[in-house]
């Protein structure tokens, strides 16, 4: 996706309009385009105080000059778009086009995803109805493939999100860890990374929360039962020690022991230790 299709789709993303591949193509460009990015929060702050302004009444009616003036305005501004040289709007494109080939793989590669799932609903859509059948088979590789671009796609949106300054852009990374499969390693060690040194309790809150559907794996309950000791907000403690009960994780007895007997700990977490400890024994 381009800067100037993420300028046009701006409105429609604030204003949740947009299906879910527009959104990740989205939310993946301005996560890798600074400009982008200040433009959509820049926009946003204004989306979101419009719905504080009053409504309009009778008292407060605009002056009658107000239509005359914009059209005036707009004749204007149309008359200086004909005039303007016909090669300008290239020259902002290649003028907009990212200059770091990091971000220029980025926006290739979301273009790539939208290309081969608008191909595919094309080739689909032009397949007659009594071949559906005898071609089901056919599209199966196809339609896995796009799922594993999409997929693929979430993933680098989420990693690069969770590694956004704004803890609301992080927030929004952990969301995207949700989708992900309990097999992306990659995604696994963003929110354990997220859960040990974010500045944000509410951030490592919603890792935690994340981290359900990796649970199956010992590994990924080692390192919950590690991460315990080292948070120093006990909302978040309890979190991990309510998420352990859930997986079952009796291998965590141990370090729950520990917990319930040391008085330095917080008290609430103490106790949900100790409870922790009757529902695993």
């Amino acid at each position: 996706m381009t800067c100037d299709e993420t300028k046009l789709l701006l409105t429609d993303y604030w204003s949740h309009t947009l299906d879910e591949t527009q959104e990740l193509a989205f939310e993946a460009h301005i996560a890798m385009c600074e400009g982008c990015h200040a433009e959509t929060e820049r926009l946003g702050g204004l989306w979101k105080n419009l719905a504080l302004i009053p409504a309009a009444s009778k008292e407060f009616e605009p002056s009658p000059n107000v239509k005359t003036r914009f059209y005036e305005t707009l004749g204007a501004y149309r008359q200086g778009m004909e005039a303007a040289p016909k090669n300008q709007l290239w020259d902002r494109i290649v003028a907009l086009w990212p200059r770091q080939p990091a971000w220029q793989m980025g926006v290739s590669f979301a273009l790539l995803v939208i290309g081969v799932g608008l191909g595919y609903q094309l080739r689909s859509d032009k397949q007659p109805s009594f071949m559906n059948g005898a071609h089901e088979q056919a599209g199966t590789p196809e339609l896995a493939q796009l799922r594993g671009e999409v997929s693929s796609m979430r993933q680098m949106v989420a990693l690069s999100l969770m590694q956004q300054q704004s803890a609301g852009e992080r927030l929004r990374g952990v969301s995207y860890a949700y989708q992900a499969p309990s097999s992306d390693t990659e995604v696994l060690s963003a929110l354990l990374r997220t859960i040990n040194q974010d500045d944000s309790a509410n951030v490592r809150l919603a890792a935690v929360d994340a981290l359900h559907q990796f649970g199956s794996s010992p590994v990924t309950r080692a390192a919950i039962i590690q991460s315990i000791a080292k948070q120093d907000t006990p909302l978040v403690q309890i979190a991990l020690i309510d998420l352990l009960v859930d997986l079952k994780a009796k291998e965590a007895m141990p370090e729950l022991v520990k917990l319930a007997a040391d008085a330095k700990i917080n008290e609430a977490v103490r106790t949900h230790a100790k409870a922790a400890i009757e529902k695993l024994s």
